[in-house]
């Protein structure tokens, strides 16, 4: 089924909280490994934007579709890190602007660097990086979707669960435009199944390993995604990757796991 963009941009909309009683987390705190967590997925929330900077220098650009959706992605991102930020504030776990800043910051010439070396190797590829972008943007928004999910299940939190639901909802929107297009991209063309395959096997990495910490990196998938449950769910995001024209054999959540020695 063709993803409706038309409808997406007229519904989107940042997600609701303030329905939820927040101040019941101050009688019934979440305890630290999920707030250290819930702060990882925040931060990366927060950090879509550079994501976005990096993707309008390539050749994605010039699709409309694809430029309003990312408008309203980047929308929507934002206000799933104002949703937890909201949260982790009712654990006097403050995110502020200087702080996200500071983390973009370390990252030195890479910040600088990165979306020159986005926008050369696409442009060199031409309208096949389109479908290398949309390949990658599902494994993220299936990752995203699959840690939501897993921590509304172990949490069990009558406050942080529905919160998580909602965001896993919209995630569930974002994925269904970036499989939509990598499926029919991928389907028409041989050279650009390749690169993303290539792209994905070489390149590839658990969402937000590029801005954050290794040793959060490593809490959240061994919090999220270890023991057989964990793991069961880590093979759900490859399994629907592997059915994408051209990347049946993929097996890039789970070998991120191996790497980090998270136990399955």
């Amino acid at each position: 089924m063709a993803f409706d963009i038309a409808k997406y941009t007229r519904t989107s909309r940042g997600v609701q909280w303030d329905d939820l009683p927040l101040e019941e987390f101050r009688r019934h705190p979440l305890p630290a490994d999920t707030l250290r967590s819930l702060r990882y997925m925040c931060d990366v929330e927060y950090h879509t934007v550079c994501y976005l900077r990096d993707m309008l220098v390539t050749p994605s650009h010039k699709d409309p579709a694809v430029t309003a959706f990312m408008t309203m992605w980047n929308m929507e991102e934002f206000w799933h890190g104002e949703a937890l930020a909201a949260v982790l504030a009712m654990h006097d776990v403050r995110i502020d602007y200087d702080a996200l800043k500071a983390v973009r910051l370390k990252r030195g010439w890479r910040e600088r660097f990165d979306p020159i070396k986005q926008s050369m190797l696409a442009n060199l590829v031409g309208e096949d990086f389109v479908a290398v972008h949309m390949s990658w943007g599902a494994a993220n928004e299936w990752s995203a979707i699959t840690a939501y999910n897993r921590l509304a299940e172990l949490q069990d939190h009558p406050i942080l669960a529905p919160l998580l639901e909602r965001i896993a909802k919209q995630e569930a929107r974002h994925v269904a435009f970036y499989a939509t297009q990598a499926r029919e991209r991928l389907a028409r063309s041989r050279k650009a199944q390749k690169l993303a395959r290539f792209a994905l096997r070489k390149f590839w990495g658990p969402v937000g390993s590029g801005v954050m910490a290794e040793s959060e990196v490593r809490h959240v998938l061994g919090h999220l995604m270890s023991g057989p449950d964990g793991r069961r769910a880590a093979r759900t995001i490859d399994d629907h990757l592997r059915r994408l024209p051209g990347l049946d054999g993929l097996r890039i959540v789970e070998d991120a796991l191996d790497a980090r020695g998270i136990p399955a």
